[in-house]
């Protein structure tokens, strides 16, 4: 399924009852989607995760309420986690995400696993930037990144200019 988004077209990816992918399309990409048809669970569950993305996007939802499942490693599993108690409005730097982790040693292989995240918004590896504040790599861009964060930063402190 492709969502149609402020920052660029999604594709949505439900099996099992679980929102598998949420991922950023390219231009023309959106002809690689196949439409297979979901079983009634998933159609409930694609229904409701598009419509907290809309209210994530409305500035109405700041926690995502969805069944995920996505395939990684237990390391990865683990920062997909901690990335999920990064709180909406805030940041951390990828030495804090490590720090987090429980060992400064680990913070190449946790900023592999945020780059590995396939649910970005909803797991928000886009809240970790660079230890000097400087936005660093995204899947969907350093632009998209930077609206998000704005997004958020807006309605979390009404305030509509983080960088």
């Amino acid at each position: 399924m492709i969502y149609v988004s402020p920052v660029g077209k999604l594709k949505i990816t439900v099996s099992g009852g679980f929102v598998n992918e949420i991922l950023f399309l390219k231009t023309g990409d959106e002809s690689n989607v196949p439409a297979n048809p979901l079983s009634f669970d998933d159609e409930k569950t694609l229904k409701n995760c598009i419509k907290q993305l809309h209210e994530y996007f409305e500035g109405k939802r700041k926690i995502f309420k969805l069944p995920l499942k996505q395939h990684g490693t237990a390391f990865q599993q683990k920062v997909w986690d901690q990335l999920m108690q990064i709180s909406y409005g805030k940041t951390i730097s990828y030495m804090k995400l490590a720090q987090d982790l429980g060992d400064v040693k680990v913070i190449r292989a946790a900023a592999s696993a945020n780059g590995k995240n396939n649910l970005p918004i909803v797991v928000p590896c886009h809240r970790v930037i660079g230890k000097n504040g400087t936005l660093t790599g995204y899947g969907g861009g350093l632009p998209t990144k930077k609206w998000l964060l704005e997004h958020e930063n807006k309605y979390a402190h009404g305030v509509s200019l983080l960088f």
